[in-house]
């Protein structure tokens, strides 16, 4: 909530009445402001006085659905400037923009769909897919619009400032509850209609900051509150100050008009250049990405720095500290162990994979930490592994008492066998050597 317990304190009754199950006004008024109550306790509380409070009480940037169900992409509701303040809690959406007058639109639809890839356990994807309505046609609009429904389940961005066309293809779409992007200083009236009715998010577009102010208030007076920001700006740098522009003044001003979800779009030149490009939107602070016809490594590096941007910087990514199968282990298969963080286990998972030695890996719960890391804060030791393979019952997987730790905590070797009792093998520092090392294990 953006007062503090006192301001709240005076727009209270002051009545002491302790209905709202806390001892004094002042004592609600602070927990409202720590957010862990509602003003709804209070019955006493007059229309002016929680009208303020509801509005202090809405998240600086408003949280925006695209979509339905799983398949919904869900953007806004950040709460801080940088990453290591907290986190960033909703991923950029990523799409690839296509053409209604493109011959081969069937083709990008099927690659946009089966775009996806699986990194240290995630599964990384594509979420929408815009329609740029070139035709200027709403026939050939809608028609396309049938087209991506029928052949991909992303959700779909309808690009076009025509409110007709725009209206045409919510007739076969609604009910997926698409994103209207096309909505400027001339057509704001009938967008925001066409968004109203069919209870979908509408993005609002202009040249520069002010101009978006001024139609976003307009817009608001339409009652239609689920927007989307964009800038039609090409030069980076300026694009990048309006995006900072537009989060700071919406965290740390609370300036409702721009306190929204903010879309870019990528322009198609050269794959480096626009992937350098849309990454630099998405760590300052694009909350939606548009591509247009991006290729497979560009959309892959993206993913990938997405998942690394959006993990929490204070959560290592971790995988379930358990004894994993690889492959079709029998009593006599290695058993190897590692650390619980997502990266190091996956990586030996890889490796393990690769030589083809059906194994065994014990993860071990280190916090999400790697090898070094855990290890020197004392969360990867002999004490914690021989707790791990005691966990997990290792005499009824395997008729052998051998186990493999990673080279570089060799030195805890001996420590670990007295207290596992079990033989240890040192394994080479590096997973990339676990290939060669598992093919020649005697």
């Amino acid at each position: 909530m953006g007062l503090s317990g006192l301001d709240i304190y005076k727009l209270l009754p002051k009545t002491n009445c302790r209905k709202c199950n806390f001892p004094t006004c002042l004592a609600f008024a602070l927990a409202l402001a720590k957010k862990s109550t509602d003003i709804s306790k209070c019955p006493f509380l007059s229309l002016d006085a929680k009208m303020i409070l509801e509005s202090a009480s809405q998240p600086p940037i408003k949280l925006i659905t695209v979509g339905v169900d799983e398949q919904a992409v869900v953007v806004g509701n950040e709460t801080v400037l940088f990453r290591h303040e907290e986190k960033f809690h909703h991923p950029a959406g990523l799409g690839l923009i296509v053409e209604d007058s493109d011959a081969q639109l069937l083709d990008y639809i099927k690659f946009a769909k089966e775009l996806q890839f699986e990194r240290v356990g995630q599964k990384l994807h594509l979420e929408l897919i815009a329609l740029k309505n070139t035709s200027k046609n709403a026939q050939t609009f809608a028609k396309c619009v049938k087209l991506i429904k029928e052949n991909c389940s992303l959700n779909i961005v309808l690009q076009s400032d025509d409110p007709e066309s725009i209206q045409a293809a919510l007739e076969i779409c609604k009910d997926s509850k698409p994103l209207i992007f096309g909505a400027n200083n001339d057509n704001f009236s009938k967008m925001a209609e066409l968004a109203s009715s069919a209870q979908t998010a509408l993005v609002v577009s202009a040249l520069d900051l002010e101009n978006l102010t001024e139609v976003v208030k307009k817009i608001k007076e339409t009652k239609l509150e689920d927007l989307v920001l964009h800038i039609d700006q090409d030069k980076l740098p300026k694009q990048i100050e309006n995006l900072t522009q537009i989060r700071r003044l919406a965290l740390k001003r609370n300036f409702r008009p721009l306190g929204y979800p903010v879309l870019v779009v990528v322009k198609k030149e050269d794959a480096v250049i626009d992937a350098l490009t849309a990454g630099a939107f998405m760590a300052k602070y694009a909350s939606i990405i548009l591509l247009e016809k991006a290729s497979l490594p560009e959309i892959l590096a993206l993913l990938t720095l997405r998942q690394n941007i959006y993990s929490d910087p204070q959560k290592p990514l971790q995988v379930e500290p358990k004894i994993y199968p690889i492959g079709a282990p029998n009593q006599a298969s290695p058993l190897l162990v590692t650390t619980n963080f997502s990266l190091t286990y996956y990586t030996v998972l890889a490796e393990v994979e690769a030589s083809k030695v059906s194994s065994y890996i014990l993860s071990v719960d280190t916090e999400g930490m790697s090898v070094l890391t855990a290890w020197a804060a004392e969360k990867f030791t002999a004490e914690k592994i021989s707790q791990a393979m005691k966990q997990a019952q290792l005499e009824q997987l395997l008729n052998h008492k051998r186990i493999i730790i990673p080279g570089y905590v060799a030195v805890m070797s001996a420590d670990l066998e007295d207290k596992s009792g079990w033989s240890v093998l040192v394994g080479p520092r590096e997973a990339s050597s676990l290939t060669s090392f598992l093919k020649n294990l005697n």
